[in-house]
């Protein structure tokens, strides 16, 4: 059931911007919906910065302790690890929002706006929505099994929100699906407005 509502979100985030091409009624929903999706990448983003400069207060902490007073504290030490996946998958669709994700391009770069813009919107169509629902799905019973058991740290004084860490994997897919769905609708109405 899960699966089948993750697959729709996902059909209906491509769905929307490539109708705002015939119908004027879904472009404006989809232009109503870009803020609020906008607005979680955006959110998103910043918890991704805050857990950057976290992470390397904590890593800071970590090396002082060691080699200063040969103190080791596990919970800290596994506090980097959860601090780095926040900034690293929850940083995604803001790369993707601001158009600064890597491109491996030889033409692209020669070709006019509108061209570029009908690769861009193909390229998060075909490409990016899909696998944004792969993760998700693909993730989901991992995540699901975590949750069930509130999956502990192996170790007694360790982090034992395994299953909050394991939650970004579907996050960062579904932030990158707004992220890729707030792009494809400025991509449409810049197709639009030519």
């Amino acid at each position: 059931m899960l699966i089948a509502l993750m697959v729709l979100f996902a059909g209906l985030l491509a769905a929307l911007p490539l109708a705002a091409l015939r119908s004027g009624a879904a472009a404006r929903l989809a232009h109503q919906l870009a803020g609020p999706a906008r607005a979680v990448v955006t959110g998103a983003f910043w918890i991704s910065c805050a857990a950057a400069l976290l992470l390397a207060l904590v890593q800071m902490a970590v090396v002082v302790l060691q080699s200063v007073f040969a103190l080791s504290v596990i919970a800290l030490q596994e506090s980097t690890l959860y601090l780095f996946g926040a900034m690293f998958l929850l940083a995604g669709g803001a790369a993707l929002l601001a158009d600064e994700h890597v491109r491996v391009d030889v033409f692209y770069t020669r070709w006019g706006a509108r061209r570029r813009a009908l690769v861009d919107l193909a390229g998060l169509t075909v490409f990016v929505l899909p696998v944004c629902a792969l993760i998700v799905i693909a993730a989901g019973p991992y995540v699901a099994a975590s949750w069930a058991e509130l999956e502990r740290s192996p170790e007694p004084s360790g982090i034992h929100l395994v299953y909050l860490l394991k939650t970004l994997i579907p996050a960062f897919g579904i932030v990158l699906a707004l992220a890729a769905f707030v792009r494809m609708e400025a991509l449409v109405r810049a197709l639009k407005a030519r």
